[in-house]
């Protein structure tokens, strides 16, 4: 099993910035790609960004040039820099893991999500 663990989140003004954090525990060998999805009110849950093993990334059309997806393999965290966020940005953010490899299988995991409110 991987457990995620998000922090974070929390109440900033239009043109602020926050920083994303998401740490996933269990006894992992290795994740092959790490993201962050988010959920507004009456929307459907969209993805954000992924980043891979190797490093590359890839962003929503949406937040591209504001948000940066970075990752720590050793400590199998992922970040989300948010910058120049808009109210727009306001929603539940999920970090996503797939293809964590395990002792005896592969597994994909969401966290428990945190809440991104930005004032206009």
């Amino acid at each position: 099993q991987v457990q995620l663990v998000e922090s974070g989140g929390g109440l900033v003004q239009a043109g602020g910035s926050l920083k994303l954090s998401c740490a996933a525990s269990g006894n992992i060998f290795s994740i092959n790609t790490m993201g962050w999805y988010r959920q507004a009110p009456g929307n459907p849950r969209e993805w954000v960004a992924t980043i891979t093993q190797g490093g590359s990334t890839n962003y929503a059309n949406a937040v591209k040039g504001r948000f940066t997806i970075a990752r720590d393999t050793a400590k199998n965290s992922v970040f989300l820099q948010m910058n120049s966020l808009k109210p727009e940005d306001t929603a539940v953010y999920y970090c996503r893991v797939q293809r964590a490899r395990l002792q005896y299988s592969t597994t994909n995991a969401w966290g428990q999500g945190t809440q991104v409110t930005v004032s206009s």
